[in-house]
Order: structure tokens, then sequence, then C-alpha cells
């Protein structure tokens, strides 16, 4: 199956010398989970235009320093796909500007959040989802990076993760093909605490950069939800 990423952002310069193009960590996530998947890169943030549908097996929408209230040449037609990759029900999934891209273009309400940033581990309910995303702990800890949330959901879709900070974190759609998750299962260990020194002083304290960072240091199920995603885009495929 391939999986075409249609990349909304990318590294700075620093982080790519350390961590390589963003792209790539979908490309880990989900070749761990299933090495049958094969990908295409699309850099929607540089106006490549996204595929006809027909020629789309599967879609990530990444995550991005771009607010979905921004200005950009490429959001438009990003909108614009998204809703025909929905239409004809090609698998698709969406990870933090993704989650809130999607909503968006479905008719959902996205802002910046004014509780601020979300920053580092956090811990998510899971809450009416499908079987290959039931933990036995029932929640889920995965690395945070955004200050914007979907505040309102679109009709179509249902929550299927939350916490107190962030209530729609995870969202399932109607037409059985398409997820999105505001955390990001494909930050590896390493490259959270890279971002989250990002905001050191950029907007954040010491102090608050040092929480974030101490709460890495908590499990991990980045594993489990890469595996869960990967069987997400294999069961919507045969649906």
């Amino acid at each position: 199956m391939k999986l075409t990423i249609l990349l909304t952002g990318e590294n700075s310069s620093a982080l790519q010398t350390n961590f390589g193009p963003y792209g790539k960590k979908f490309e880990r996530m989900l070749k761990k989970a299933n090495p049958g998947f094969s990908f295409e890169t699309v850099k929607v943030l540089e106006c490549e235009p996204v595929p006809d549908v027909s020629e789309l097996e599967g879609v990530i929408v990444t995550g991005s320093a771009k607010g979905v209230y921004d200005n950009t040449e490429w959001m438009d037609p990003l909108r614009d796909a998204i809703r025909r990759i929905y239409s004809a029900r090609v698998p698709m999934l969406g990870i933090c500007f993704g989650h809130q891209i999607m909503a968006d273009a479905l008719g959902g309400k996205v802002e910046k959040s004014e509780k601020g940033w979300g920053l580092g581990r956090h811990v998510y309910k899971l809450d009416n989802c499908p079987a290959y995303f039931s933990h036995p702990a029932g929640e889920l800890a995965i690395a945070a990076s955004h200050q914007d949330q979907v505040i309102a959901p679109p009709e179509s879709a249902r929550t299927f993760i939350s916490s107190e900070f962030t209530p729609y974190a995870g969202l399932i759609y109607a037409n059985g093909a398409a997820i999105s998750m505001q955390p990001h299962p494909e930050f590896e260990l390493e490259y959270s605490a890279g971002i989250i020194e990002l905001r050191r002083n950029n907007p954040l304290n010491d102090n608050e950069v040092q929480a974030a960072l101490d709460s890495l240091a908590g499990p991990m199920d980045n594993d489990f939800v890469g595996n869960a995603l990967g069987e997400f885009f294999l069961q919507a495929a045969r649906r």
C-alpha cells in the first residue's frame, strides 16, 4: 500500500542536521508497523499539487508551524483536496496541523487556545475507539507540541482520545476512512526534546521548558499508536 505524505511543514536547518527531514518520521513509524507500506511525499508547503484521488491509496497530512487561520497560497487548495479525498473515501490520517486542517475543511472549528502551549508527554483517555486502538490501560501517552486546538469537531466526527488540556485530541470520521490526532506519535524521544527546546524563551521560561523535558521520562505509547495507525490504513483500504 502506497501512502502519500502531504508535507505541510519542515524541520528547521538545525533539526534537519540532527534528525533529518520531518516527513521521514512518518515513514519510519509506519514501516515499523508494516514493512509493506511504501511512500511518496508531496510538498504542499511549496505548492506542489495533491494528486488526483484516483492515484491515491492512503494519505497523511502532517504537522506544520502554520495555523489554519494563516493566509498561505497552499492552504485553500489543501482544504479542497481534503474534501475530495474524504468524499472518495481514500484512507486519510491527520497529525497535529493535519488534525486541525482536516477538522477545519470538513466543518469544524480551530483556534489558538487560551490554555497556551501543550508540550511534552501528554496522557489521553480512550473512548469509543476501534478495536485496534483498544489499549489495556484505557489511555495513551504521546508527545504533544501545539497551541492551536480543534474546539468544535465536524458533525461527521466523533472523539476517541481526549484530555483536560485537549478535549478533542483525536477524531474518527463517519466515512470510515479518516482519522486524526493532535499529538505526535511520529516524534522520537530525542526529537521531542529538541522541539521543546525551540520554545525556550520563545515564549516559555526555563521552568516551563524543564517541566516539559522532565515529562518525557514517563512511558510512551508511540509503538502502540504507530501499529494502530498502520492497522487503520489496512482496514480502511479494505472497505
